[in-house]
């Protein structure tokens, strides 16, 4: 929705949406003036328009659309002032039947993960089916057409077949087209999108922005859309909410705020958001600390009568990393790039092929021969919380490694505590559990678990996708530190290209389980070769803003 239109129907029209001074509190916190966690917002969102709220882990965007949905745990959280209109209708007043007649037939919500809100023991049909059983009279012949038109209007491929599967059977942007269609199956006036394309890759993504963009137009939808993702703003926002510490920052439309944003925080936030055009690093030349050849992976179905099929997920696998170099590797999801990753750090079996950690072959090693080497090569991965022991202090965590491989407690905590000092934390860390830290300061205390053996490889596998981009900015800049000080040598995964394209000295592409183009950050990424990699770079959102010099790109390059 272009903004004339927005302000011709803005006198005229009531928003579908209106907050107005909403605070949100901690329930039962034993104090005279317990803790706010939303504090006195406010905003609107018209029928057909876009509104982002973007903010940092813990801005209290989620939990203000929590609260829109009623949605929020009352044992934990409880809305202390202020009032949510849905077409004129005060959320807050209604009783617990009258909130679930609101949701789906007034307002729906489209959650981050797809397969944490489906029923992994129903079939897809089934669970649709289930909105329509609960909130109209339709028959069940009816209900079912309703269904399949439902799953073809959101371009699922052979909607007969998904009707009958179950959510593991379907891909991670087929999953989240499903829950696409429940929320949406009733044609509410009101969606609410949170997160909801951060952990698909770039094309998927795009297809997904796509989709929303076309049944909101078909039904003169109003969309709330959380992130923190600004490609995706950029992309889809008519108006932008930026939030920080339960407060609102600033309000404006997407380019008062991308182009000029008046607030210190809003300017933070967009210039942390990294460059889709590498910068000119120098080759790494140095000794290969890793060299893999021929490296490829297949799984097979077994069946209770004969074998099933084969399933290819790596082929034919060759590269080399170099002491102090950092090589990505990205593709879409299924492209086999984790798979190589894993097989590389022997948590998968390599079917066929060479990993030569400084000329042993660790292919075929297994239990006490493969010990040593683990040493050699660590992994970071892309959920620190699920990666921490909930029950070890931070200390313990780190010296883990240290301990089986000899070294003395005493030594051991030294050691972790000089490992904290270098990923920025303070000793104070050693003796407090993951669930104090922030999502940001979780990995890097994952980094520092990993840098604890002098590993000569470094793995990182999505290790900032789930971060906000201001975190996500300090992990990257430790990263590349941690690369100068030790020399390590890394191997980072990611679907996000802006993200390789600031760390990345080289990259490789993958698509299917085999290398469709491979060479330096800087040739891939703006001289690429392949149809496969251009068409990569144009599923990224946002690849029309150059946020760090709050413009479009084709001003930076025709500058008036």
């Amino acid at each position: 929705m272009n903004q004339d239109t927005m302000k011709n129907r803005g006198s005229t029209a009531q928003p579908v949406l209106q907050v107005r001074g909403l605070s949100v509190r901690v329930a039962h916190a034993g104090t005279a003036t317990p803790k706010r966690i939303v504090n006195n917002i406010s905003f609107d969102v018209s029928a057909g328009e876009t509104l982002c709220v973007v903010g940092e882990s813990g801005s209290g965007k989620s939990v203000s659309s929590y609260s829109v949905m009623g949605l929020l745990d009352r044992e934990s959280l409880q809305v202390c002032d202020g009032s949510i209109l849905l077409d004129g209708e005060d959320v807050l007043k209604a009783d617990a039947k009258r909130l679930r007649e609101l949701r789906a037939t007034k307002m729906s919500m489209i959650f981050q993960e797809p397969m944490t809100a489906l029923n992994p023991v129903q079939k897809i049909g089934r669970q649709i089916d289930e909105v329509l059983r609960i909130h109209s009279n339709m028959l069940a012949k009816q209900r079912r057409q309703a269904v399949l038109l439902m799953l073809e209007s959101v371009h699922m491929p052979d909607p007969q077949r998904i009707y009958e599967a179950y959510p593991h059977q379907l891909s991670g942007g087929q999953r989240q087209r499903v829950i696409i269609s429940m929320a949406l199956i009733l044609q509410p006036r009101l969606l609410i999108a949170d997160e909801p394309t951060t952990a698909l890759d770039v094309t998927t993504q795009k297809q997904i922005l796509t989709l929303i963009r076309e049944l909101q137009v078909k039904n003169n939808m109003a969309v709330l859309f959380i992130t923190h993702d600004f490609g995706v703003v950029a992309e889809i926002a008519d108006r932008i909410v930026v939030m920080n510490k339960g407060e609102i920052m600033e309000t404006g439309t997407r380019d008062d705020i991308l182009r000029n944003p008046a607030n210190a925080y809003s300017r933070m936030l967009v210039s942390s958001v990294p460059s889709l055009v590498p910068r000119l690093r120098e080759e790494h030349t140095g000794e290969a600390v890793l060299e893999v050849s021929g490296l490829s992976k297949t799984y097979s179905e077994k069946r209770l009568l004969g074998t099933g099929r084969h399933i290819t997920a790596a082929d034919n696998i060759n590269l080399t990393l170099n002491r102090g170099q950092i090589v990505g590797i990205v593709g879409e999801s299924g492209s086999g790039k984790s798979t190589v990753a894993r097989c590389i750090v022997r948590l998968l079996q390599p079917t066929s092929g060479q990993i030569c950690i400084k000329d042993q072959n660790i292919a075929q090693l297994s239990g006490s021969q493969l010990r040593p080497m683990r040493q050699r090569i660590q992994i970071v991965f892309q959920d620190p919380y699920r990666s921490l022991n909930p029950r070890m202090t931070v200390g313990d965590s780190i010296i883990e490694g240290l301990l089986n491989f000899g070294l003395s407690k005493g030594a051991a905590m030294d050691k972790a505590a000089g490992l904290l000092q270098l990923v920025g934390l303070g000793n104070d860390s050693l003796q407090r559990y993951p669930h104090q830290f922030s999502g940001g300061q979780r990995q890097r205390i994952c980094i520092a678990r990993a840098l604890a053996l002098e590993p000569d490889i470094l793995v990182a596998d999505e290790a900032v996708s789930a971060l906000d981009v201001s975190v996500q900015a300090q992990v990257l800049e430790l990263l590349d530190q941690v690369r100068q000080r030790t020399g390590v040598g890394v191997l980072f995964i990611t679907h996000d290209l802006r993200v390789a394209a600031q760390i990345c000295d080289s990259i490789i592409v993958m698509q299917r389980g085999t290398i469709v183009e491979s060479g330096t950050a800087h040739t891939v990424l703006t001289a690429p070769t392949q149809p496969y990699t251009r068409s990569l770079i144009d599923a990224a959102p946002g690849r029309h803003w150059d946020f760090q010099n709050f413009r479009a790109v084709s001003e930076a390059a025709n500058p008036a």
